[in-house]
């Protein structure tokens, strides 16, 4: 199941997350073929929106590692479609992605959902770590390959989680010149 909520943080803690980004600079975290810019989350933060979550799934949840990214037109500019199914080494049941910054663009943006030509909308858990890192490196950025499924967009405050198997992506390629800034989380339910 996919689900969105609007106004996801009380404004007080939504203000005071965006002067916290914006007093700090993003750290630069290189793959071999990408680079992540990130800020990691006080506990506080992560406890509220654990809780907020909890509530929402009527579900215990694990966090397995959440961060602050940014995207914009010079970084993180690529598609990059791609599936959450190992993170920190382990399978996560569901990803969370909450808008930080103000909608800069009119047009439609968000986080979209695709589908893989042979795959479909999810990629199976039989699928071995040669094979999902073949899709990475060579299929990520191929949109022959994909199929867009739909796009949720974006809206400053909205949390939107999905199973973390799920094909997915920012939307468009390219954020705006201050900034795309998100919340993610990848969690388990028990």
């Amino acid at each position: 199941m996919i689900y969105f909520i609007d106004d996801f943080l009380p404004s007080y803690i939504l203000d005071e997350t965006i002067k916290d980004l914006s007093s700090q600079d993003y750290k630069v975290f290189k793959t071999p073929d990408e680079s992540f810019y990130y800020q990691i989350p006080t506990k506080s933060f992560i406890n509220y929106v654990v809780n907020k979550l909890e509530e929402i799934e009527n579900n215990k949840i694990i966090n397995i590692l959440s961060a602050f990214r940014l995207s914009n037109e010079e970084i993180s500019n690529n598609w990059k479609i791609h599936s959450d199914l190992i993170i920190e080494g382990q399978k996560p049941d569901r990803a969370l992605v909450l808008y930080i910054s103000p909608r800069k663009i009119n047009k439609l943006h968000g986080t979209a959902l695709w589908e893989h030509k042979t795959y479909g909308k999810l990629l199976p858990d039989t699928v071995t770590n040669e094979e999902f890192d073949r899709m990475i490196l060579k299929e990520s950025e191929n949109l022959d390959m994909w199929t867009l499924n739909s796009v949720i967009g974006y809206e400053q405050n909205r949390a939107i989680s999905y199973p973390a198997n799920y094909f997915h992506s920012k939307y468009p390629n390219k954020s705006w010149k201050s900034g795309r800034e998100v919340f993610v989380m990848f969690y388990k339910t028990k």
